[in-house]
């Protein structure tokens, strides 16, 4: 049996202004010793046209209804370094914020800060007061113009759809502080939380998030030690071809069925490529105690029907009723709500007990 899984302390803790966080961590956020001047707006003529008119343009526009000039926030300036090795400034408590991927939108606004962001893209959809926000774009791509449209004095982005790679030039050529962030793990997603909680200005209330990720993560760790430890596969889709879509090892998805008590079946073949399909055949080679399928809100792709085909009446899983949907938004989306899925995981696992 496999020892109940551990959970490791955050990497870095958020110190008073002034002194460095540990070393080694993805995310390093420090005080800068000399606030980085913002590039003036001359510098537009490198980027197209129409997103310097239009920036020029957006300085009419009004403040978002939520925090005063400071709110309390601070101190500043405060710069992170972010996924992409880049050192991200900012210089006063961003009150215009655009979001690229739900994960960032949701990490804002597990902050109290939802009030702050003024542009999300066209597939976010939580939490429920953001979606009377404009859209910047959506699947096929971000806009430039749409994002500079906005005003902000922030942008968090993830390289989902190419958006990191195509905005961050043009916005650090702008002079608007643009930070990438990516999840791997929950470790990943803790990092990512603390940074945006760093760069708004607001490090006690990341700290009380975290500090309440971890006690429910505890909890979940406590109720499962001692009990039998189910081989597991997360399926996200099937394709048009035939094959699975499976949480594999080194995403954030597959680290849940861990920290949930469980051992990804998957990992089984060692280290493997990195290729998240795989084929019927092989998800009967492996026989998993507990098959999880995530499903999108209104969004039924027939995986949970393809499983009760004949072909599949041997699956200990679907012998032993153990092929389990649950909303995708727990599992895809590396944000708070992972730590439902963890718990909702383990509930399963503790139901199954074995058998």
């Amino acid at each position: 049996m496999l020892p109940a899984p551990r959970f490791s302390p955050m990497p870095f803790s958020l110190t008073p202004p002034g002194r460095r966080f540990s070393p080694g961590s993805d995310l390093l956020l420090r005080q800068p010793r000399r606030p980085r001047p913002c590039p003036r707006l001359s510098a537009a003529a490198s980027i197209p046209a129409a997103a310097a008119a239009l920036l020029t343009a957006a300085l009419a526009l009004p403040a978002p209804e939520a925090l005063s000039a400071d709110g309390g926030r601070g101190p500043f300036p405060v710069s992170v370094t972010d996924a992409f090795g880049r050192t991200v400034t900012v210089s006063a408590a961003p009150e215009r914020v655009v979001t690229v991927f739900s994960s960032n939108t949701e990490l804002v606004a597990s902050l109290g800060l939802a009030g702050l962001i003024v542009g999300i893209d066209g597939l976010t959809f939580y939490p429920p007061e953001i979606l009377s926000v404009p859209r910047i774009g959506g699947r096929l791509g971000i806009s430039l113009e749409e994002v500079v449209a906005r005003r902000p004095d922030l942008v968090l982005l993830t390289p989902s759809r190419q958006a990191a790679h195509t905005l961050t030039g043009p916005l650090d050529r702008l002079g608007i502080p643009a930070a990438v962030l990516v999840a791997r793990d929950v470790d990943d997603i803790r990092r990512n939380l603390a940074a945006v909680a760093a760069l708004c200005g607001v490090r006690e209330k990341g700290e009380e998030v975290l500090r309440g990720w971890d006690e429910r993560l505890e909890r979940v760790r406590e109720g499962r030690r001692g009990r039998p430890v189910p081989r597991v596969v997360i399926l996200t889709s099937r394709l048009s071809t035939g094959l699975f879509l499976a949480a594999r090892k080194g995403d954030y998805t597959a680290s849940l069925i861990g920290l949930a008590g469980g051992r990804p079946a998957l990992d089984e073949w060692g280290d493997t490529p990195r290729i998240p399909q795989i084929s019927p055949e092989a998800l009967m080679a492996l026989d998993p105690d507990v098959i999880i399928i995530t499903r999108r809100q209104y969004v039924d792709d027939g995986l949970r029907d393809y499983l009760d085909k004949p072909a599949f009446a041997n699956l200990t899983a679907r012998r032993t009723g153990q092929i389990h949907t649950v909303p995708s938004a727990e599992f895809l989306i590396s944000a708070g709500r992972v730590i439902d899925g963890v718990e909702r995981l383990a509930a399963i696992f503790n139901a199954w007990g074995g058998r």
